[in-house]
């Protein structure tokens, strides 16, 4: 398997050791999907991890911005956000209104107990790091 170029913001690091624990180990889980879909990619050759409105981000050349986050105000939940003004979110409920709970055009949410759909987020982290390449395709190619 290749591997990509990862650069990383220090600040990231932190972020992730300032949420609860319970927290930390699942968007860490979100973290670990998105470098393996961006390894498993022969396309992507490098994969920017940053901050971006005070959350983890990921971005690539030819890719959407992916931001992961849980808020306190609603501590049973914690979201993959994508950019809302991109097709992606309005195509995974197409595709996948039956698996996904979404917020407006631009979140995945998941509850703190639930188990996620890991074949199928795959799918869209693949389709968001790959967006500027696939967006006009229909249902982004999927």
């Amino acid at each position: 398997m290749k591997s990509v170029k990862l650069k990383t913001n220090p600040k990231v690091a932190l972020l992730f050791k300032n949420y609860p624990n319970t927290v930390s180990q699942k968007l860490l889980y979100l973290r670990r999907l998105i470098l393996e879909v961006a390894n498993d990619n022969d396309e992507i050759t490098a994969l920017e991890e940053t901050v971006r409105w005070g959350e983890p981000s990921y971005l690539t050349k030819n890719g959407s911005t992916i931001r992961l986050d849980w808020k306190p105000h609603n501590p049973q939940e914690y979201a993959i956000y994508f950019n809302c003004s991109s097709r992606l979110v309005p195509t995974f409920k197409l595709l996948f209104k039956e698996l996904f709970t979404f917020e407006g055009n631009r979140a995945i949410i998941f509850k703190m107990d639930s188990s996620i759909p890991t074949e199928e987020l795959k799918y869209c982290i693949n389709t968001a790091l790959t967006y500027h390449k696939v967006k006009q395709l229909p249902f982004l190619g999927l």
